[in-house]
């Protein structure tokens, strides 16, 4: 298992005088520590860094213990992306496919692709949702997803330059501080518009405190304490023996005759796990008493 600390932080805010909240983050070290072991050309890299944005500001309003997964697949140049997110912060994530795709939007790489976002709870029943790519980009994909399944009207916007990444979301929140639907609306597009002058640049580059001044100023916003995004791959080797020891006898025996030290590489963090027959044989000893 690996833990690196990193810079990296999301924040939270509400909008004080309508019901509509934010989530921000940028993320620098973090995609460099995504991507370190792995030949990812830029436009994997920039897909990767995208999915990893968008998953932090969706998980920071998690109100429990677990983890949100946000997965494309598809018959094309990308088969698979997939990045997770802890509701303390940890993060990891892998493609799979032409790993030296240039770069272009999510629709050219994930064509009649599926995006799934599963919310895991550690308690409780998990909860998928399963989003058709229809749009060019990732922000417009999950902005209507959520718009339709949440019943709340809501917008990404992602950025993604050279190892950093960067994600905004605003969501409308249900009647609470302002009751009249034409001034709900007002305030929602107001803000957007607002939202939407800021450039991609803007987006990875200005720290939060300007971000938010510029975009917002004239709107009293309440902020809340940061939350420290990680790399954090939740690998281990009891995991990777696990693996093997549920492999049916016969392959088990088979495997150790071919080589006397079998390796289990992880393809999240690169990590490597080696066993011998011995190994596998105390645990399975280990067990039963």
């Amino acid at each position: 298992m690996r833990k690196y600390p990193t810079n990296d932080d999301s924040y939270r805010f509400l909008f004080e005088d309508a019901d509509i909240r934010g989530e921000t983050v940028v993320l620098e070290n973090v995609l460099k520590d995504l991507i370190a072991t792995h030949a990812y050309g830029p436009g994997v890299q920039k897909l990767l860094g995208e999915f990893a944005a968008a998953i932090v500001v969706i998980s920071n309003n998690l109100k429990f213990d677990g983890s949100v997964v946000l997965q494309g697949r598809s018959d094309g140049p990308i088969s698979l992306v997939m990045v997770e997110c802890s509701s303390v912060g940890d993060i990891r994530g892998i493609a799979r496919g032409e790993l030296q795709a240039p770069e272009g939007p999510m629709k050219s790489h994930l064509p009649n692709g599926v995006l799934t976002l599963t919310i895991e709870p550690e308690v409780g029943q998990r909860y998928q949702g399963i989003i058709g790519v229809q749009q060019d980009e990732l922000a417009d994909v999950l902005s209507d997803y959520f718009e339709q399944s949440e019943q709340l009207a809501t917008k990404f916007w992602l950025s993604t330059r050279a190892g950093s990444s960067a994600g905004l979301m605003l969501q409308q929140l249900p009647k609470q501080l302002v009751k009249d639907e034409d001034e709900r609306m007002d305030q929602w597009q107001t803000l957007c518009a607002l939202a939407d002058t800021v450039t991609p640049d803007e987006l990875i580059d200005t720290d939060t405190d300007r971000l938010l001044f510029k975009l917002f100023s004239e709107w009293d916003l309440k902020r809340f304490e940061p939350k420290r995004i990680r790399f954090s791959c939740n690998c281990s080797r009891d995991r990777s023996l696990n693996v093997i020891r549920l492999l049916p006898k016969h392959e088990i025996t088979e495997l150790f005759e071919e080589q006397q030290t079998v390796t289990m590489n992880c393809e999240m963090c690169g990590d490597s796990y080696h066993f011998t027959r011995n190994d596998v044989d105390q645990s399975e000893e280990s067990t039963i008493h």
